[in-house]
């Protein structure tokens, strides 16, 4: 798989540099995330963000390591960050940034050659900084200074947060923050001497210089969050070096029991075990490969159920019932992850309340899911049908009937008799979701009492999805011998198709309406879904059509509009504060996840043609581009809808990444290879 490379080209200036992120995760929902040029550029960046129940109650631990170099009583910073009225400009000695699984900083200073490379270890709250240091013909020292945050991921320290009880054994520094009791934090250094900054007891009050102030994260800053941050920097651990000598050492910092395991041990095990999942995916595109070590980003362990889950994005969402049922088949299908798929769709099984799964489980364990979705247990069914239609196995038939069956009738159950947020089936066989102020649709914005995107009533993709769900329902019930019910429904499933017919085709627009029965005409992307899913109620004549009206008002290279530029509500671009933000979050602003399903309706309407997988396989592609940028790796949540470049929202979306792999796997490399 090939890596990603960048020289100074991309950080002229800083501002250039801090729009390319790298992020690393754990596999149990902590991470650690930067910019290419060393700058943390948002309140979530950090070298170790733990996860103290995975995957939630998540800890900034370890905000960064600074080095310095001191050379002929010369001292060179090369900590590249912003602060309130001037920068450190590292960058200026950064030579290349590469991102090869792990992310690895190399400068030069005079004749001293400097790699810096940052890893994770998988499973556990516990990061690695290794350092690989050629010197040139003078005797220098290096200085590693390590910035302790341990705070909520989210929020920011002042000073006065910033007490510590802090205890120096040997090579192993331990810390504990006053007011988060629960954290023992751990940093070890393989070598170097540690140097007390304050030369004073650490019992005594912190002295200024223990603290790394006014720190700004400018890409919060220009979504109109104005605070500061700031570190605790209790020590600094130096290593001098004679004239030409070569060493390798590292850090490690952890909130688990301090084991002796070696820095670039823990390194290579990273690469190794991401390598290995490439080569079970067993694809030789380049492409697919490098969405298949995105897609592993999101795959986590949930504590509660012992089993796996999805992290619906980074840096800031936990696991979402809807997200993760779009995202799964390209997270975990097309990657042959089909026990991971299993362990994903017993876990939400376990939480299916009123005939629903949850919407969103809280980044915080104490609370309880929320179960405000029309559309998470409707795409469930879709899921499992999906991983059927994948493995085939007697085997795994079996797991979904004693396991996932149950519960596919209870929310079809309950749907038709009605369940919370008025989701009922109408007397036209239809479902009606949505009432006052609740939002269950994925257009789900609210400002107190101000509903953006109402969708009260019918919504189009909602009934596309019954009409699928009934259609696997018939199909899983005749599997398993039970020819009544599959019969009931085939005859609610026709009855869903007449009435979608006669209600949702807008002639005047040659599209479907949005949401009836007061039949909303505003063209968003949530029609395409009547196309793209496996069972489908239109003839192909209004397929295409609506392909063909998507194409034109809501295509952009990195997504759809959730609304077309023509209407006099369009909103061009996201950006600035939260309330500007959320008037366009579904008005305008372009999403990557809906590519897939337009991708997937495209290839279908014009019979997989040459031409169509060309076309096809170029909207893909383009994402190729987006790879080098933004979150290097990820394809990031939503863009602005009149110039789809810059990343907005989270900068590595779980459905972006598996619907962009989906429609790749399944309707564009398959063909290409049978045209070749």
């Amino acid at each position: 798989m090939k890596k990603y490379r960048f020289g100074k080209s991309n950080w002229r200036k800083l501002s250039e540099g801090i729009e390319k992120e790298w992020l690393l995760t754990n596999g149990i929902g902590g991470f650690a995330n930067g910019t290419i040029v060393g700058d943390n550029s948002r309140i979530f960046s950090g070298y170790l963000i733990a996860s103290l129940n995975p995957p939630v109650d998540r800890k900034n631990i370890l905000a960064k390591t600074q080095e310095r170099v001191i050379v002929n009583g010369k001292e060179i910073d090369l900590a590249c960050q912003q602060y309130v009225g001037y920068e450190k400009e590292g960058h200026k000695y950064l030579e290349s940034f590469e991102l090869d699984i792990v992310p690895t900083f190399r400068y030069q200073v005079d004749d001293i050659s400097i790699k810096k490379t940052i890893a994770m270890e998988y499973g556990k709250n516990t990061a690695v900084v290794c350092y690989e240091v050629e010197n040139g013909i003078d005797e220098i020292e290096f200085k590693v200074t390590p910035l302790f945050a341990c705070r909520d991921f989210g929020s920011t320290n002042e000073r006065a947060d910033l007490k510590f009880d802090v205890k120096l054994e040997k090579n192993t520094l331990f810390l504990k923050k006053q007011s988060e009791a629960e954290l023992d934090v751990k940093f070890y250094s393989s070598c170097g001497t540690y140097y007390d900054r304050s030369n004073i007891p650490t019992s005594m009050a912190t002295p200024n210089y223990l603290i790394e102030e006014n720190q700004l994260y400018a890409i919060d800053n220009r979504n109109g969050f104005l605070g500061l941050d700031n570190h605790f920097t209790p020590y600094d651990i130096v290593v001098t070096m004679k004239p030409r000598e070569i060493k390798k050492f590292f850090v490690k910092c952890t909130i688990e029991e301090l084991d002796d395991k070696d820095g670039f041990d823990i390194l290579e095990a990273y690469k190794n075990r991401i390598n290995g999942l490439i080569d079970k995916q067993n694809c030789k595109d380049d492409f697919a490969n490098r969405l298949a070590q995105a897609a592993d980003q999101f795959i986590v362990k949930r504590e509660s159920t012992g089993l796996k889950t999805v992290l619906a994005g980074f840096p800031w969402f936990a696991d979402w019932g809807r997200d993760t049922m779009i995202a799964l088949q390209g997270l975990t299908l097309c990657t042959g992850r089909f026990e991971d798929n299993k362990e994903i769709l017993e876990s939400f099984s376990l939480y299916v309340k009123n005939g629903l799964i949850p919407n969103v489980f809280p980044n915080d364990s104490k609370e309880q899911p929320g179960y405000n979705t029309v559309d998470a247990s409707l795409w469930y069914f879709y899921s499992v049908d999906k991983f059927l239609n994948y493995t085939g196995k007697d085997e795994d038939y079996g797991f979904i009937r004693e396991k996932i069956y149950p519960k596919l009738k209870e929310i079809i159950e309950a749907y038709k008799n009605g369940t919370d947020f008025s989701i009922k089936m109408d007397e036209d066989g239809l479902i009606c979701a949505g009432s006052n102020l609740d939002q269950v649709t994925w257009m789900d914005v609210r400002v107190g009492d101000w509903v953006v995107t109402p969708r009260h009533g019918k919504p189009v993709e909602i009934n596309a999805l019954w009409y699928n769900a009934l259609k696997v329902m018939e199909k899983l019930s005749k599997y398993f011998g039970d020819e009544a019910l599959s019969d009931k429904y085939l005859e609610l499933s026709e009855k869903v198709k007449k009435s979608f017919n006669e209600k949702f085709w807008n002639e005047k627009e040659k599209c479907l309406y949005d949401v009836v029965d007061e039949n909303d005409s505003k063209i968003r992307p949530n029609q395409i879904w009547a196309v793209s899913l496996p069972y489908t109620m239109l003839d192909s004549e209004k397929e295409r059509s609506i392909v063909e009206t998507v194409y034109k008002y809501l295509y952009t290279s990195y997504g759809l509009r959730s609304l077309a530029y023509t209407d006099e509500e369009y909103k061009p671009q996201y950006i600035g504060k939260l309330i500007n933000r959320d008037s366009a979050y579904h008005m305008g602003t372009s999403w990557a996840f809906p590519i897939g399903g337009f991708i997937t309706a495209y290839c279908k309407v014009y019979d997989h043609s040459p031409k169509a997988i060309e076309r096809a396989n170029e909207m893909c592609k383009l994402f190729d581009d987006h790879m080098h940028d933004g979150c290097i790796n990820g394809i990031a949540e939503i863009f602005d809808g009149s110039f789809t470049c810059t990343s907005r929202g989270c900068y590595s979306q779980a459905w972006s990444v598996g619907e962009v792999l989906r429609a790749y796997m399944e309707d564009v490399l398959p063909f290409l290879d049978s045209n070749s």
